[in-house]
């Protein structure tokens, strides 16, 4: 379901929307939805190709962000926050499927299994770690990484950006790749966060 913008919004900055969403705004809400909704799902839909659970991972994203929209103090911009939730919610995703395989096989031997909060506490330290993993990367390496995976620019950008080679780029993206292979022991976890934008 896709709510239908006011065409008196479509003119306005992203920073100026941020601003009417957390004055309780529902038209700038809306024409932040109708922006972003593709963007998103097709974000979530290449890390996780089943089209149901994308459309529920985009909504429920929507829904916090309205919900707490008073709270969100940005770090970066109301792009990189979107993108980042939907990152969080397909690993999210992923947790809660593998816990539910998890109980279904141990049902079948009827094996009691308790995981009332495992899948919580597994995103919570998956969630540290890759924090930890990203502030360990040298400085011009986790730079490219923040660029590419956060704010969600190509390669061709970041080279323009910082003044080096596209060839440079990619090295230093295969360097972040091996610093997460060495403290992340989930290789799908790991290409979750090196999955193209």
């Amino acid at each position: 379901m896709k709510y239908k913008a006011n065409d008196t919004y479509n003119n306005h900055s992203e920073e100026d929307l941020v601003l009417f969403v957390q004055q309780g705004d529902i038209s700038a809400f809306s024409e932040i939805y109708s922006r972003y909704w593709d963007k998103l799902y097709n974000a979530a839909y290449k890390r996780l190709p089943n089209s149901e659970a994308c459309e529920e991972i985009v909504q429920d994203v929507f829904i916090k962000y309205w919900e707490k929209s008073k709270q969100i103090v940005f770090t970066t911009n109301l792009s990189a926050y979107l993108f980042t939730a939907i990152r969080y919610n397909v690993i999210d995703y992923y947790r809660k499927e593998t816990v539910k395989d998890t109980f279904i096989k141990a049902s079948r031997f009827d094996t009691p299994v308790d995981n009332s909060n495992e899948e919580h506490i597994q995103l919570k330290d998956l969630m540290h770690l890759v924090s930890k993993v990203i502030e360990s990367l040298p400085s011009k390496c986790r730079t490219v990484y923040q660029l590419s995976r956060i704010e969600h620019k190509s390669n061709k950008e970041i080279s323009a950006e910082l003044n080096i080679s596209e060839k440079t780029v990619e090295g230093h993206l295969t360097k972040a790749l091996q610093y997460f292979r060495l403290y992340i022991n989930d290789l799908s976890i790991v290409l979750l966060f090196f999955t193209l934008k």
